[in-house]
């Protein structure tokens, strides 16, 4: 059956049921969240741990996308998921979208739509205000700005909240599109400590992940997670590790090419130009990132574009593993310099390298006193638990707003 027939079918089946399926419901809100597709991404994990957290405070939780590798996650938790190709951009598939979105509001009577993305935001506005369901939206990062593409940026203003991931996304929207707070609210992305904790993580699983990838014992770890695309920066730490002039340390880039193979084989170039590549090894998946990054002497964040928020960052400071990242978006609000981490300016390999040094040449006292900074910081501000209260309690406010001002 496809997912406009099914809907369809949903929605003449109850009919007569709905009334009753509506006494039937939770106590908590029924919240709609629409995002492109469910593959692995920050995105991604936070769909799953908002929806979670509706399902825990007695909610029902929905998801709206083209699919993915992560639905059976969701899934799993109790919350539903509509296969819609609500990623698509033209305007006649935005149209049909709304549509079929409208009718799903209408059928499973959802009193929130979240849409964290912009085409998946168009159909999420049109859907709302037919209904009278209250729209709220997450920016994730930065849009260009100019002519039309700012007008189709511009939906994702258009909520009775909107959720920026950072006070660098706040400020960018205020600065280009001339809304205040509220609307804006920060609500910064958090990291699970119960998943990313140093004492869960069993000298086992480390020593099984150091056969896999081949590391010696006795050679400092430069960890650096994030799929191979030029602006995460990979190129930069390179030429940073070749400036080192050290051999006795590994290097290991953890993610996908995605399909630009073009990239990786430019990349394995590089580190063959400055003899590196026994050095610089590729792991195209990593399926227990904890234990990796406990392996990890130092975690690297080079984005050379300014990241939204930057998870990297903090589930490496949650596991007390020394960080350096760009003195340029999100992480100037989750690295103190000198203090949990170092900032470096983006795409500056020298300035890299003098961080590196630093970092690896930590004493175990040092290392330690940074870790407590780190973890205390962390569960002090940047948890999942948070973000997801504050984000609960966001609804709370957007429902009891009048109707006109929350579509």
């Amino acid at each position: 059956m496809t997912p406009e027939a099914g809907i369809a079918d949903d929605a003449q089946s109850n009919t007569a049921a709905g009334a009753d399926e509506r006494r039937r419901r939770p106590a908590g809100p029924t919240v709609l969240q629409v995002v492109p597709a469910l593959e692995q991404g920050g995105l991604e994990r936070g769909t799953v741990e908002v929806a979670a957290a509706v399902i825990a405070a007695g909610g029902t939780a929905l998801v709206a996308s083209s699919g993915g590798r992560m639905v059976c996650n969701l899934t799993r938790l109790g919350a539903r998921h509509i296969e819609l190709p609500v990623h698509r951009k033209s305007p006649i598939a935005i149209r049909r979208n709304a549509d079929r979105l409208a009718a799903l509001i209408r059928e499973a009577g959802v009193d929130i739509i979240h849409a964290r993305s912009r085409a998946p935001a168009w159909a999420a506005s049109m859907a709302a205000k037919r209904t009278g369901c209250r729209f709220v939206t997450t920016v994730h990062g930065p849009y260009s700005a100019g002519g039309l593409k700012k007008r189709y940026n511009a939906v994702m203003t258009r909520g009775a909240r909107v959720i920026a991931i950072s006070e660098f996304i706040a400020d960018y929207l205020q600065s280009n599109y001339g809304i205040g707070r509220p609307p804006i609210q920060v609500i910064h992305r958090g990291v699970d400590i119960e998943y990313f904790d140093p004492e869960k993580v069993p000298p086992a699983r480390m020593i099984q992940l150091a056969e896999n990838w081949r590391l010696p014992d006795d050679e400092p770890v430069i960890l650096m997670p994030g799929r191979l695309t030029r602006w995460k920066g990979q190129t930069v730490l390179i030429e940073a590790i070749a400036r080192l002039g050290r051999r006795d340390l590994r290097c290991v880039l953890v993610g996908s090419d995605q399909g630009r193979t073009a990239y990786r084989r430019e990349l394995e170039r590089l580190a063959r130009l400055h003899g590196l590549d026994g050095i610089v090894q590729f792991v195209e998946d990593c399926r227990d990132m904890p234990a990796a990054y406990m392996l990890a002497d130092v975690v690297v964040s080079a984005s050379t574009d300014p990241e939204g928020f930057g998870r990297v960052v903090i589930e490496a400071q949650a596991m007390g593993r020394p960080v350096i990242g760009t003195d340029h978006g999100g992480a100037r609000e989750t690295i103190e310099h000198g203090e949990t981490g170092w900032l470096v300016p983006p795409g500056d390999p020298a300035a890299l390298a003098d961080a590196l040094g630093d970092a690896l040449a930590l004493t175990a006292t040092a290392r330690s006193f940074m870790a407590w900074k780190q973890t205390d910081m962390i569960r002090s501000h940047f948890t999942v638990q948070r973000m997801c209260e504050e984000t609960l309690a966001l609804y709370d406010e957007v429902l009891s707003l009048p109707a006109a001002s929350a579509a």
